[in-house]
């Protein structure tokens, strides 16, 4: 669990330069770089970190639609549409799930258009155990997960799951049924029940409780 900021994958791409000069050049230029660390800030956007080999230079803070991954792009997606939700908090999981790697992934945008792309990690949040939750971080049908994904127009997205439908050549069928699940909603506990104990031995024997 990282606070504030985690370490990324080796990405390489490209940021746009005119995020580099505060808009005032580089507009339509390319710069590339190598994704270093992500920052997460309650009710922000991400903030990428990345290295500028060019220049051997570190710059950070820049959200998800200054960066494309090919030089060729034709993908201008505003900000609100390739990241669909502010960050949940400030302690945050980066993990690639092994079992959707490189996997193609398709998102339902703002604009009820669909987008293309293959999958690169997950960001998760959590409240600390010393923290107080004043989030949504740990509540089912608030949580939010963030399929991070490079998209076939040039660039990133980060999506939760109930936007997402993935593509596995051997699972699952070309024709697939339409997800109209609800979100959960309940929350789950075994512990703090008034049903049994736990005796001393070791391997303690389970003890009914009378009502």
């Amino acid at each position: 669990m990282s606070y504030v900021v985690a370490s990324l994958p080796p990405m390489k791409c490209f940021v746009k330069r005119e995020f580099l000069y505060n808009f005032t050049k580089g507009h339509g230029e390319l710069e590339p770089a190598i994704w270093v660390s992500l920052k997460a800030l309650r009710g922000q956007v991400f903030r990428i970190e990345s290295l500028l080999p060019n220049y051997g230079a570190l710059y950070d803070k820049l959200p998800i639609h200054a960066y494309v991954w090919h030089e060729d792009y034709s993908g201008t997606l505003p900000i609100d549409t390739l990241q669909l939700w502010d960050c949940m908090g400030y302690r945050f999981t980066v993990i690639e799930k092994i079992g959707l790697r490189n996997l193609g992934v398709k998102f339902l945008g703002k604009d009820r258009e669909w987008y293309f792309g293959r999958y690169l990690f997950t960001v998760d949040f959590c409240a600390e155990g010393m923290d107080l939750d004043t989030g949504f971080t740990e509540q089912a049908e608030e949580h939010k997960s963030f399929n991070w994904i490079a998209l076939d127009n040039g660039q990133f997205a980060c999506q939760p799951n109930n936007r997402c439908l993935w593509y596995d050549q051997s699972l699952i069928p070309a024709e697939t049924k339409f997800p109209d699940f609800q979100a959960a909603k309940e929350f789950w506990t075994v512990d703090g029940t008034r049903k049994w104990s736990a005796g001393d031995d070791w391997f303690y024997d389970i003890k009914e409780k009378s009502e």
